[in-house]
């Protein structure tokens, strides 16, 4: 039998391109946010593009290696739900190693030439993100991929984008981050507990699975409650503006993903088989509706 090759179309699915709003919107919502607060930093928005790019980037690097290394250990199998750009024999995990890397060797490059032109201390960010993205996988398999995914992808890219804006941290961009990495965070956890049964058979371990099935129910739950409360109390505080109430315009998405998450039980799982997506969904329209927010903040 013939072997498929690869289109043009499998490369670009290959980095989960779904899940890009994850790293762009945070960094955008940091550049918003960063012009909101000091108007005079508008004049560095080209930076703050190419920090945005350089999270994809480093993101899509991520997601390749981290698919290689659960290819590697058989965490991807066949017939399991999730990724199977390898369990599909479509791309060789040689390829797949060697496609992240250069994602995250370009983005190292965006990265020091965004130091040379911020500052130094940017480096710190830089080297804290490339570890999260190139050794994710050590970290998910002794149950502290949700620390290092709430790190990376709330803080440190909000801060990050914020010092390439200033030129100095600006550190209540670390609690504007905190909302959106609730919610990314529970991406992974959908994942997670979705996987709860095929990651005991691989002999990784996962928060979900530390905790077990009705407590990441309740832990997703959590999670999903403090994003909206903490923008309240950050609006109420003057920490963010009033339009930042427009995020509650997702709370139907936010609703829906919860009941999935709810209906799942010890023997069945299958109704949160697409959960990942739908959250990342959610992630979406709440980052984008905060940006929108935040747009609104400057033009009034």
């Amino acid at each position: 039998m013939e072997t498929k090759k690869p289109t043009l179309k499998n490369w670009m699915i290959a980095t989960r391109p779904w899940s890009f709003p994850v790293s762009s919107l945070p960094a955008l919502i940091a550049m918003m946010y960063t012009i909101h607060v000091y108007p005079e930093s508008s004049a560095n928005w080209i930076l703050g593009v190419i920090a945005i790019i350089g999270a994809v980037v480093f993101q899509a690097g991520g997601n390749l290696i981290s698919d290689y290394y659960d290819y590697k250990y058989g965490v991807d199998r066949e017939g399991k739900v999730g990724t199977d750009i390898l369990t599909s024999k479509l791309f060789t995990p040689k390829q797949v190693f060697i496609y992240g890397w250069a994602f995250i060797a370009l983005g190292i490059t965006l990265g020091l030439f965004l130091v040379s032109q911020a500052g130094i201390d940017l480096v710190w960010v830089g080297l804290f993100g490339t570890i999260g993205a190139v050794f994710y996988y050590r970290f998910k398999f002794k149950a502290l991929g949700d620390l290092l995914i709430f790190l990376v992808y709330g803080p440190s890219i909000m801060l990050g984008t914020g010092y390439v804006m200033l030129g100095h941290f600006d550190w209540l961009l670390l609690f504007v981050s905190f909302p959106m990495a609730f919610i990314t965070v529970n991406v992974l956890h959908a994942n997670n507990t979705r996987d709860i049964r095929s990651d005991r058979y691989a002999e990784i371990k996962t928060y979900a699975m530390l905790i077990g099935m009705k407590a990441s129910v309740v832990h997703y739950y959590l999670l999903t409650i403090l994003a909206y409360l903490s923008i309240i109390v950050m609006v109420v505080l003057n920490i963010l503006p009033i339009t930042a109430l427009i995020t509650l315009i997702t709370l139907p998405v936010a609703y829906k993903n919860c009941r999935a998450m709810s209906q799942i039980t010890e023997d069945d799982v299958t109704p949160i088989n697409e959960l990942d997506k739908g959250t990342a969904q959610l992630q979406l329209m709440f980052s984008a509706s905060l940006s929108l927010a935040l747009i609104l903040a400057i033009l009034i």
